[in-house]
Formats: C-alpha cells, structure tokens, sequence
C-alpha cells in the first residue's frame, strides 16, 4: 500500500531536513548488515520461520527473507546503529530483487520483503525521533544484482550474457516499488561492479518516479574492486561518474572492496568531479591470508 497523504507530507519534510542538514555537516552511515546478522548464529529453522517451514530448497543466507522471518533481529541490528550514532540506516534488502531471490525460488517475494524492509527501519527511526526529537533518516538498499549485464558468464564465449537490461529494469522496479511504499527517504543504489546494472536500476527509478507521481533523493555507491582503481567493468572513477552523472544523484560515493587508506584517493578524485556530495564506506581493509579483516573500528575512525 502506498503512502498516505500525511506520511508523504512527513517525507517531504524529512528529505528537506536531509537536504539541509548536509550541506552543514558530515552525516553517518550505518555499517555492514550480513557480519552483524552472522553474529546470531541463525539456524535453517530460524531462516524460515513458521511461514517457510516446508520451502524446498534451503533458506539459511537468505538475510532478506529475514524481515519477514525474523525482523526482531533486523530490527535489533538497526537500532544498535543508531545507537552508535548513525544519522542514516539502510534497509536490510540488499539481494531482495527478483534476480537474486530466484536462487531461492522466491522471486515472487521480492516486492513484500522490500516493503518489510523499508517499514522495519522507518518505524524504529520514528519511534526513536519521537522519543528524542532528533530526525533519522532511511535509505532504500538496492544491491547489485547476482548478474551482470556487461560481463560474460563464460570465458569462452565473450558476447554471452546471463541477463538483459529490461530484465534487470524490470527486477529493480519491483523494488523500488516496495521500498517507496515502505517509506524511505532516500534510493541507495549502491556496490555498483557493473555501471550498466546501475544504469537499469537508474532507469527503474526514474520510470516509477513518473509511474507515482512522487520522489526521493538517489545515492548512488560504487565499488572500486582492486588497486587498478577501476570497477569489475573496467571503469575509473572519472568514467564511473560520467556515466550516472544523468541522474542528477543527491550523493555519490564508493562502498566496499577496498579498505579506508586504499579508497581514500578514489574517493578524493571523485569529490573533484562530482557536481553532488560525495560519500564513502569502505570494508575492513582487504582480506588477510585467513580470510579475516585486520582494520579496527579506532583505525577506520581516524
């Protein structure tokens, strides 16, 4: 169900506080979502839930069906980063487009975990501005897609591709669909390894923003994947801005990959170009020989 009349009055006015706010100050971020959620230790059991108990294929690592199944926990991980200080929390629905939850068989599901997502994140953070006064914002996470529209599945045939820009047009239309009725106040299109995915989810945007009659701000986030300084897709960060530039995004950064010091020049060339603000959250630094990231809470800080 969409928005009332009221609640979008109320998003206009948080957008506004938003839009203002960051032009004065740094706003935070929240922080990774699937090491938080492994810290449960969830069972198969838990995954599904009364309402998936009989599922046919197995449902563990699925962390967006967990809004439906367990949104105590999505709720808990949300409400610890505001507690740790976070302006703005992303909505658990990083894979839940239709493409990605078909590994599960439970691409039908795609649009009603979206709308869970969004409304989980928006209601604690108007619970807790009621309490104190203070605004937090929500940004719709809408993941890369485990497909690539640029990219070959198979090294023996270059011109292959395993998905077509309208399917992925269509994948991200639903999702958008589901996070706008939920309630967010802003579109994060964000780990961008392929700028023509991110090229679909833009259009998706823009074509239900006509569709509804209504609009939020776009973050856009990509992903610089090793020292070449260039996505999966082959581009610099310079091209990377030129080609979602058109969006005319209210932010734009680089997420993930790499860790703070590595990022960092990437990030400073695309503030030189970008006519927007421009954000960053990097991992943990690269993975050491066990697989594990050595960077501290204290090391990223600074």
């Amino acid at each position: 169900m969409a928005l009332s009349p009221e609640q979008l009055r109320q998003r206009s006015a948080r957008i506004a506080g938003l839009t203002s706010q960051i032009g004065e100050r740094i706003l935070t971020f929240d922080g990774a979502y699937g090491t938080m959620i492994q810290r449960h230790r969830l069972t198969e059991a838990e995954y599904r839930g009364e309402r998936f108990a009989d599922w046919p294929s197995d449902l563990k690592g699925n962390n967006d069906l967990l809004c439906l199944t367990r949104p105590d926990v999505i709720r808990e991980i949300h409400r610890a980063y505001f507690d740790a200080g976070a302006d703005i929390i992303e909505t658990n629905t990083f894979n839940a487009n239709a493409l990605s939850l078909a590994d599960y068989g439970m691409e039908s599901l795609a649009k009603e975990i979206n709308v869970a997502g969004a409304r989980l994140a928006r209601d604690l953070a108007d619970e807790l501005a009621r309490a104190d006064g203070r605004t937090r914002y929500v940004a719709g996470s809408i993941g890369p897609a485990n497909k690539t529209a640029s990219i070959s599945p198979d090294v023996n045939d270059p011109a292959a591709r395993n998905v077509t820009f309208d399917e992925l047009v269509a994948a991200y239309a639903d999702q958008v669909d589901g996070l706008l009725d939920g309630g967010v106040d802003i579109l994060l299109v964000e780990t961008i390894f392929d700028t023509l995915n991110a090229k679909a989810a833009i259009f998706a945007i823009s074509d239900r923003f006509d569709v509804r009659g209504e609009k939020v701000p776009i973050w856009i986030s990509g992903t610089i994947t090793d020292a070449s300084g260039r996505t999966l897709s082959g581009q610099t960060t310079e091209a990377f801005w030129n080609s979602v530039s058109h969006a005319e995004p209210l932010i734009v950064g680089l997420n993930c990959a790499l860790g703070a010091p590595q990022l960092r020049e990437y990030v400073h060339e695309l503030s030189r170009i970008a006519g927007c603000w421009v954000s960053a959250y990097p991992n943990a630094g690269l993975p050491n020989d066990m697989g594990e990231y050595d960077d501290t809470p204290e090391f990223m800080a600074e």
